[in-house]
C-alpha cells in the first residue's frame, strides 16, 4: 500500500499532530530521528492517503508542517548516541521547513532547512580545505556535491537536494552540523580561501528546467540555456516558463542552485 510520510519543524507541531491521530484511532507510523539525529530532526509520521484526509478534517490542517512526499523504506538507522557538542556552535539546530519530491529525481526527496546558528564566517574555511566545493562570497553561499546529493549552505539555510528518504536527510543535516563546528573550531589550521574554484555542473541546472526547449529564453534547447546560465551570460529569470508560466513550481529549486552560481540575486525567490 502507498504512504506518504511528513515531519515538523518543531517538536511541539509533532505532538500536537500525534495527538489528533490518536483521538482518530488512525493507524500511522513514527520515524524517529534518535538521540544521534536530535538536533537536526523531529519525529516523521507515515501514513495511507486515506488517513492523511481524516488527519486534515480533524483539525491537522492547522498544525504547521514542511509538506508531504511519498514513503520509501528507509536505507538506514539513526544512530544511538548522543549527538556532540561545541563550545562555539554555529550551526545550532535546523528545522526542515520545506519536504518535497526532488525536481531532478523524484524518487528522491529536496528539503530546505533554517538554522538557529550562523554559517556565512565559516564558508571561506570550509572552502579551503573542501574538494569541488562552489563558494560565492556575493550570497554568500556555499555549494557542493555529496556523491549524487547536491547541497546548498547559506547563513541560516540549507537546501539538500536527492536525499533518499527522511532518515538519509537527517543524516545529511547532522553531517553538515558536524562539519561546520568541526571546520570553525580548527580554523586556526585551515586557510581560508575566498575563490570560485567550481560551479555546480550544468546538468544539475538542466534538472531544474522545464526541458520544453520552448525558445522564449533565446536559446534553442534548455540545455544550451543550462550551459549559458553556468557560465554567467545569461540570468534565470530569461526561463519565461520557470518565473511567468505554468512551470513557477520549478522556480525556488532553480534559484537554490544559481545562487551558487552568484547569478540568481536580482530574480526574486528565496534569500537570506
Amino acid at each position: 500500500m502507498n504512504k506518504i510520510i511528513t515531519t515538523f519543524p518543531s517538536q511541539e507541531g509533532f505532538n500536537r499532530a500525534e495527538e489528533v491521530l490518536k483521538k482518530m484511532s488512525a493507524q500511522y507510523e513514527i520515524i524517529s530521528p534518535g538521540p544521534a539525529f536530535r538536533m537536526v530532526g523531529v519525529p516523521a509520521l507515515v501514513m495511507t492517503p486515506e488517513v492523511r484526509a481524516a488527519f486534515l478534517q480533524q483539525g491537522g490542517e492547522t498544525i504547521v508542517n514542511p509538506g508531504w512526499v511519498s514513503h520509501k523504506e528507509t536505507t538506514i538507522q539513526a544512530p544511538a548516541n548522543e549527538p556532540e557538542t561545541f563550545k562555539e556552535d554555529i550551526f545550532g539546530r535546523a528545522m526542515i521547513v520545506v519536504l518535497a519530491p526532488c525536481i531532478a529525481d523524484p524518487a528522491k526527496i529536496r528539503l530546505v532547512a533554517h538554522i538557529s546558528g550562523d554559517l556565512a564566517q565559516v564558508f571561506p574555511y570550509l572552502n579551503g580545505h573542501m574538494q569541488g566545493a562552489s563558494y560565492n562570497p556575493n550570497g554568500p553561499s556555499l555549494t557542493f556535491m555529496e556523491a549524487y546529493r547536491m547541497i546548498a549552505l547559506y547563513p541560516h539555510r540549507i537546501a539538500v537536494a536527492k536525499a533518499d528518504e527522511i532518515v538519509d536527510a537527517w543524516r545529511a543535516l547532522e553531517m553538515l552540523r558536524m562539519e561546520t563546528n568541526s571546520c570553525w573550531q580548527n580554523r586556526g589550521q585551515i586557510t581560508p580561501s575566498y575563490e570560485m574554484r567550481r560551479k555546480p555542473p550544468a546538468l544539475e541546472i538542466y534538472f531544474r528546467l522545464p526541458k520544453t526547449n520552448c525558445k522564449q529564453c533565446g536559446e534553442k534547447t534548455c540545455l544550451a540555456f543550462a550551459l549559458r546560465l553556468r557560465s554567467g551570460e545569461v540570468i534565470p529569470r530569461q526561463c519565461k516558463p520557470v518565473f511567468d508560466g505554468e512551470f513557477v513550481h520549478l522556480k525556488d529549486a532553480l534559484l537554490e542552485i544559481c545562487q551558487g552560481l552568484g547569478v540568481a540575486g536580482d530574480n526574486g525567490g528565496s534569500h537570506e
